[in-house]
């Protein structure tokens, strides 16, 4: 049963009521990126290992985005990572940029990429690894850059489609599921969503300032063999962009909803051509995306806005927790020793909800969401403009539509899904509430009162 803290229930109140909008303030932008690349010998995030990471095949960036609009500013963060920071640094991260910077709302969200590395919700004696407060450390900074180099813009949105990856969890006719790892042949699957969804960011006199791309696939073309960081095809992506527009604006991969999606290359290992697949991935996106942005005729609204909502939504664990490790077990014995002491029967799940100029919505997921619920999202969202980023602002495991759960497989029904059943259809619904609530179509007050 979904349950929501009362601590949210104040901060929804406070966000969605009419004293949150300000009006009348014009919209500003301003963008930094730093290199985020780790020192050497870490243990690699997405695959069992046998070995630490030995050098870098490409630099991990954290690219960050903050948008204002009078005192509302909005700080949005794309790390080339797995996952995100734990629950204490993204706090940590929270306060320090609201004192240096004023920033209201932050959203971190992380690629995905299979070949960055490892990181833990919380560390023995709440003492995380020197290099991830270094990390942190270079994101407030940049963050701060942003704000200071804000400017007044104007946005555009996009849509194309770009066919480089396959949904994974295949249900054979006897009810089973197989998991059809890679796609070489580019056969067509479904559920997916080949949609480049592309906002972009102007100066008032039209030069970009930012490209920011949306886009589901898991960022997995390396395999276990590599043990060099990289961010994997979308580092192809943002490069291939940046060089099209001259290197102009920064360049954005925002992760969708891949839990179910993979590339049609995955997992290729290094002396089978794994550089030169990702290389291919990257650029079929990052072509199509500038393409989009290419196209895209930025404007600026009389009365902007920026529109909030930060809820906390509690879910319990799906298994009962001796299953639960017994099945972590089996699935991930490498990881077992790690992730078991971070267990919990019961979650706090953030879930962001934003609306811009009443025109563009976003919405997050702190996990692997299955390609279903971006589809939804897109299909049931009140307004036209729609981004749907998982991987933010924390990371519970999978998060399976009911029908794949039940249906089981990898991310469906195995120890990789934490989270309570429906979970991802219960923040789904929250979020597309919250949008018709910052709309004013749905209030406190009954019609008849308003007459």
């Amino acid at each position: 049963m979904l349950r929501i803290s009362k601590f949210a229930l104040l901060v929804s109140i406070v966000i969605v009521g009419g004293s949150h909008t300000v009006r009348g303030a014009v919209l500003k932008a301003g963008v930094s990126k730093v290199d985020i690349t780790p020192p050497l010998g870490l243990e690699m995030w997405g695959y069992e290992r046998t070995s630490p990471s030995i050098g870098t095949l490409d630099p991990l960036y954290a690219r960050v985005l903050v948008l204002e609009c009078g005192e509302k500013r909005l700080a949005i963060v794309a790390l080339d990572y797995g996952r995100t920071f734990g629950p204490p640094l993204l706090q940590h991260l929270r306060e320090s940029t609201k004192k240096s910077s004023g920033i209201s709302y932050l959203i971190v969200a992380a690629s995905h990429t299979h070949s960055g590395p490892a990181i833990l919700d919380e560390y023995p004696s709440n003492s995380p690894p020197a290099w991830e407060m270094t990390a942190l450390e270079k994101v407030a900074k940049a963050i701060e850059a942003a704000h200071q180099s804000a400017s007044e813009a104007r946005l555009g949105t996009g849509y194309g489609v770009c066919y480089i990856a396959h949904n994974r969890h295949h249900v054979n006719p006897d009810g089973t599921v197989t998991i059809v790892w890679r796609n070489p042949s580019h056969a067509m699957t479904a559920p997916l969503d080949p949609t480049v969804s592309v906002l972009r960011v102007d100066t008032t006199g039209g030069k970009p300032l930012a490209i920011l791309v949306n886009y589901s696939c898991h960022p997995a073309i390396y395999d276990n063999d590599n043990l060099r960081y990289s961010a994997d095809f979308p580092g192809v992506m943002t490069a291939t962009i940046e060089r099209a527009f001259d290197g102009q604006p920064l360049a954005f991969f925002l992760q969708g909803a891949p839990g179910d999606v993979d590339p049609d290359f995955d997992g290729t290992p290094l002396d089978q051509g794994a550089a030169k697949m990702c290389a291919w991935t990257g650029q079929q996106l990052g072509v199509e995306a500038t393409r989009v942005a290419k196209t895209l005729q930025t404007s600026s609204v009389s009365d902007p806005d920026i529109a909030v909502s930060e809820d906390v939504l509690t879910f319990h664990l799906r298994w009962g927790l001796e299953k639960f490790r017994q099945g972590l077990q089996e699935l991930a014995p490498h990881f077992a020793a790690t992730w078991e002491p971070q267990v919990r029967e019961t979650w706090q799940l953030p879930v962001s909800t934003v609306l811009i100029n009443k025109q563009i919505a976003l919405t997050t997921m702190p996990g692997e969401p299955f390609v279903e619920f971006q589809n939804s999202w897109r299909d049931r969202c009140p307004v036209h403009d729609t981004f749907f980023l998982g991987y933010a602002n924390g990371y519970y495991g999978y998060f399976p539509t009911i029908r794949a759960a039940a249906e089981g497989g990898y991310g469906g029904g195995n120890s990789t899904t934490w989270v309570e059943v429906g979970a991802g259809e219960q923040m789904l619904n929250h979020a597309i509430i919250r949008v018709y609530e910052m709309l004013g179509r749905l209030t406190d007050t009954p019609e008849e009162l308003k007459k």
